[in-house]
């Protein structure tokens, strides 16, 4: 393992030209990096930026006429407005480059143990449609390629995102080598919740110590009774007591505390871990941004502990 530091994944098109008051707050990629670079985690030493997205990649996870129709902007209005983003070619370069940066953050955390993205958590997109903000599954397309490229066999999408994973979970219904696991408010969005995967519903309104008991009966049970030998973690912030689209009430302690626990438990048993941003929603981006980043310091510390 090299020494200069927990690999960090961006790119400065994560955040792109974008409508003043949008629901969706695009500032908060680059508000991430700055608050990193600030706090000394993020460097030029521990920096990687994905290449454009391979579209024989994509497509091995999603269907090739949505893929096309997207990228060309032919979207039908009542699929723009299911994803909830306006299209443009920035959100095309935009989209396809988060993806990239997933599959680049499973690459490096194949490699160094643990791997941080600045975006992703895309995971309410379908194999042929977006929703809810996502328009492709960066999860989904990273699990497949490891187990399409042999790299890994058994791999768990731990999501613990406010919002069920569905998306990720129509991925994956009819698999057992690839398993979402889905913490997430049993009231909120979707209003139509999908069976398969795993499923552990949190109760509304939930603080610190009422989430995190929850996900320490579980998580252990989980990872041995399936055995993976690669993890993707969904670090969504929309838990926070603040979130704008979220139920839970828990404070920037209790996601820090979840993260940390959630990356100690996947490094100690010498799995690689990558992990994404997932939701989070302010008016303030700059709130939402430095949620993210207790992501980020969570791992900074467990990789600190991680023998070269």
């Amino acid at each position: 393992m090299q020494n200069t530091g927990l690999p960090l994944i961006y790119h400065p098109h994560y955040s792109i030209p974008f409508p003043v008051g949008h629901r969706f707050p695009m500032g908060k990629f680059a508000l991430l990096s700055d608050i990193l670079r600030e706090l000394g985690i993020l460097t030029t030493e521990n920096i990687y930026e994905p290449v454009p997205l391979s579209l024989t990649t994509l497509m091995s996870a999603h269907d090739k006429a949505y893929v096309q129709r997207f990228i060309r902007g032919h979207l039908a209005q009542q699929e723009e407005k299911a994803i909830g983003l306006p299209w443009s070619e920035w959100l095309v370069e935009r989209t396809l480059r988060a993806v990239s940066g997933t599959v680049l953050t499973s690459e490096l955390a194949l490699k160094h143990g643990l791997a941080c993205h600045l975006a992703g958590g895309t995971h309410h997109a379908g194999p042929s449609y977006g929703a809810g903000f996502c328009i492709f599954n960066d999860l989904a397309v990273a699990a497949l390629a490891l187990v399409h490229s042999g790299r890994a066999k058994k791999i768990l999408i731990l999501d613990c995102d406010v919002h069920q994973g569905d998306g990720t979970i129509a991925f994956f219904k009819d698999r057992t080598d690839i398993i979402p696991v889905s913490w997430h408010c049993e009231e909120n969005y979707p209003q139509i919740k999908q069976t398969a995967g795993i499923n552990i519903a949190i109760p509304k309104g939930a603080n610190d110590q009422e989430y995190l008991a929850i996900l320490q009966s579980g998580l252990p049970n989980i990872l041995e009774q399936h055995n993976p030998d690669f993890i993707f973690y969904d670090a969504g912030v929309d838990v926070h007591k603040d979130d704008r689209l979220g139920y839970l009430n828990l404070t920037d302690e209790g996601i820090y505390n979840r993260d940390k626990y959630v990356i100690e438990t996947c490094v100690a048993l010498n799995l690689p871990t990558a992990c994404v941003i997932g939701g989070g929603y302010d008016r303030q981006e700059e709130k939402v941004a430095w949620r993210h980043s207790l992501l980020h310091q969570a791992a900074n510390q467990v990789w600190k502990t991680m023998k070269p």
